[in-house]
């Protein structure tokens, strides 16, 4: 080999791998660290999610006519979705609980009811007595508006999600 040719080279083998430095990662690597990121955070949302709406029970039943309702309730009127979120309350209280506890209540002995049996604790008997009114009246009568439906949708959400033994 030529010795010119060897010396115009010699930068070249000066460069060793220990001088290359780890840190800061190259961008292909923090990329990759983000990819795993999401997957991880997705496989973590999807486990909860079947965990506490397991595929054929009536939780996911009940959780997915709830989550249809509140879509549909902005096309709906206020009454309407009404008398669509108490007949659901009805039968997920009768599935959840049996029909010889849950179906003779009405009034203000269901919202008394359905406050006991709330896990999360929401006033059912302060905000929810438009449910025992407003699908019972003639159209026009009572004055509701969307995000109180709203409300009251989110907080059965709350109350179906709960598989544990509730109160008597």
């Amino acid at each position: 080999m030529n010795p010119d040719l060897l010396a115009r080279m010699r930068d070249i083998h000066e460069l060793h791998m220990d001088q290359v430095s780890w840190w800061p990662p190259a961008l292909g690597w923090w990329l990759l660290a983000a990819v795993a990121l999401g997957f991880l955070a997705l496989l973590w949302w999807g486990f909860r999610n079947l965990r506490a709406y397991p595929p054929g029970t009536w939780h996911r039943d009940a959780r997915n006519q709830l989550l249809a309702l509140k879509k549909l309730s902005r096309q709906l009127t206020p009454e309407q979705s009404l008398r669509e979120l108490s007949e659901l309350l009805r039968r997920i209280a009768v599935t959840r609980l049996g029909r010889e506890q849950a179906a003779g209540l009405s009034g203000d002995d269901w919202l008394a009811w359905l406050q006991q049996q709330d896990p999360a604790q929401f006033a059912w008997q302060k905000k929810a007595t438009v449910l025992i009114t407003v699908p019972y009246a003639p159209p026009g009568y009572t004055s509701v508006n969307q995000d109180q439906v709203i409300q009251l949708i989110n907080a059965a959400l709350n109350w179906a999600r709960y598989d544990r033994k509730t109160r008597a």
